[in-house]
This record gives C-alpha cells, structure tokens and sequence, in this order.
C-alpha cells in the first residue's frame, strides 16, 4: 500500500481518469456514457465542474479515483465536498485505499474551499459501501430525499421560464 501515490488529476490523465470512471460504472452496472473529452472540459477546461484525485501504483496504474466537487450548504453555514464517484481497483480493495482517498479529499476541500463536510450517495443495493461508509463514520440523512431532474421534465422547465 505504501507503493501507490494519491494525486490531484491533471489534464494528462483525462483518458485514464475516464477509464477508471467507466470501470467504476462496469462495477456497479451503469451505463458510462462520459467521453475523454467530456473529462477535459468538465474536469480541467475553463470553468471546471469537479476535480479528482488519483491513486498510482508504481508501476503507473490507476488503482482508485475520487471525483468531487464543493457546495455551499446555507443549513450548516459551510461548503461541504460532495463525492460523486469513489473507486477503487479491485487488485487493492480491503487495503484502507478508499479512505485514503477520501481523507486525501477531505484535505483538499480544507485547502480550497475551507470545506467542513463531506456528502455521497450510496446504491440501496450496494450493502458493502454503505457499511464501508458508516465504518468511517459517514450517516444516513431520512430527513430528505435525493431527487433529480433530467430528460424531457428538464427541457420543459427550461421552457417554462
């Protein structure tokens, strides 16, 4: 373990920061439909939408990612970090890897935004990083509901305006 590297993304490895995306989605039965390109211009084009850390081996390999993002919460008076992907290659599961990760996160939120929390999603049908989550000590928010606009609904109320 002490052979793999945590890193801040750049440009560089936008195709291997899509690879170990796609494999992220392969593992959880999605569909992976981001381009390379779509990780150059969302990741590191003008005005970037997330950042990612990435987890090396010596040898080069990506063995984990974390994609993130800040947001402000007007509740808690601060930016929380949200965690949209967390992966981890399946050679280097069960090595703490993926709290690495998400401390290496955590910092990087600190030194950015000043972040003071951090936010994820979870599969109900992934029981083995909910109970990863909650080692960590992340806990389940029954107080509201995730919910999303996409599709048609999100074109019409572009038209509504």
């Amino acid at each position: 373990m002490n052979d793999i590297t945590i890193r801040q993304a750049k440009p560089d490895d936008a195709a291997d920061l899509n690879r170990a995306l796609g494999q992220l989605s392969a593992d959880m039965g999605d569909e992976h439909r981001a381009s390379d390109a779509d990780i150059v211009r969302f990741c590191f084009g003008p005005a970037p939408v997330f950042q990612a850390l990435l987890a090396e081996a010596a040898d080069g390999s990506i063995v984990g990612v974390a994609a993130y993002s800040p947001f402000f919460s007007t509740v808690s008076g601060s930016v929380g970090i949200y965690v949209s992907d967390l992966w981890v290659a399946e050679q280097t599961r069960g090595q703490r890897l993926g709290q690495r990760l998400l401390a290496a996160v955590r910092e990087a939120g600190m030194e950015a935004w000043d972040a003071g929390f951090i936010r994820l999603n979870v599969y109900h049908d992934n029981p083995k990083a909910l109970a990863f989550y909650e080692r960590l000590g992340f806990v389940h928010y029954s107080e509201t509901q995730y919910m999303t606009l996409a599709g048609t609904a999100y074109d019409a109320l572009g038209e509504q305006a």
